[in-house]
This record gives C-alpha cells, sequence and structure tokens, in this order.
C-alpha cells in the first residue's frame, strides 16, 4: 500500500516545524546563556533535543510508511528578548501552535482514512497537553516572583535541573 501524498505532505511539513521549534528552543537557551541563567538554558535546549526527537519521529514514521522525507530550509528564529517573561510567553503561544498544526494533522489523516498516521499522531496530541502545562506552570511562577530577584535565583536553579529523556523510544 502506497503512502497517502496528502497525509505525507503535511506530515513533511510538520517535521520542518519541529526542527523550527527545535532552533527557536535552542535560541532561547542561549539568550539564556547570555544573561547568566544557565538553569533556563538548561531547560530549552532540553526543550530544543525534545523538539528535535519528534521531529525525528515524524520523519522515521515517513519513511517506515514508504514515504519520502522532504526537508525545508529553516526560516530564521528570534534571538532577541526583553524579559524572562516574555520567553516563556512566546514558548506558550507556539506551544499552542503546534498543537493546532498537529490536529490539523491528525485531522487530515483521518480525513484519509490513514489509521495508521492517526495512532501515530494520538501520541503527539498527548505530548502537547503535558507541554503546554510544562510552560503553564512556569508562568504560574513567574506571575508570584516577577523578572528579578531571590525568586529568579530559585526557579533558574529548579530548570537547572531538567534532563532530557526521549520519550518518543518505546512510544512506537
Amino acid at each position: 500500500m502506497k503512502f497517502n501524498k496528502k497525509v505525507e505532505d503535511i506530515l513533511n511539513k510538520q517535521v520542518n516545524a519541529e526542527f523550527w521549534s527545535a532552533f527557536m528552543y535552542l535560541s532561547m537557551s542561549a539568550w539564556f546563556e547570555n544573561q547568566g541563567l544557565k538553569g533556563m538554558a538548561n531547560w530549552m535546549k532540553v526543550q530544543y533535543l525534545e523538539e528535535t526527537s519528534h521531529a525525528m519521529k515524524i520523519y522515521d514514521f515517513i519513511i517506515s510508511r514508504g514515504g519520502e522525507a522532504k526537508l525545508a530550509a529553516i526560516d530564521k528564529v528570534p534571538t532577541e528578548w526583553k524579559s524572562i517573561t516574555e520567553v516563556f510567553e512566546e514558548t506558550y503561544k507556539h506551544e499552542c501552535k503546534v498543537t493546532e498544526m498537529i490536529h490539523n494533522c491528525y485531522n487530515v489523516a483521518a480525513a484519509e482514512k490513514d489509521h495508521a498516521s492517526t495512532n501515530m499522531l494520538q501520541w503527539f496530541i498527548d505530548e502537547q497537553v503535558e507541554e503546554e502545562q510544562n510552560v503553564i506552570e512556569i508562568l504560574d511562577q513567574l506571575k508570584l516572583i516577577g523578572d528579578k530577584g531571590q525568586g529568579i535565583f530559585m526557579l533558574n536553579k529548579e530548570l537547572a535541573g531538567r534532563v532530557f529523556v526521549d520519550a518518543t523510544k518505546g512510544a512506537e
């Protein structure tokens, strides 16, 4: 059975979007490094690794279904922010956008009756709930402590403890 062209095309767009997300998070990590916030930089590096693993999960899926993975140029990512809160607000908005894109991929696969793709995409739908919640928790803390002072020191220290675990492995 040949891989559905509509599904293949939208999944290829999602691969590119996941790599763009990874680069954006790496850019945010660099910004935090420049601010002397190594814990927040670490949190964003882990986010970068997660997005890269997400892109590769979809890339590998396309190939496994007999499709052709097509990588596109990655558009420029932002490099400057005004505040810690602005970085995490942009992160939350971006994760909401990714959720919409994943839902769109799922809807295309469902309309094409591509059950293997909808099954794979269900993992991403569940993952996006977690992604959004993680950022909301950080934003809630930032609302309490603001962008300066001892609270930032503590939050930075907490975020330094985040470790990358490739959740895409074993989620086949």
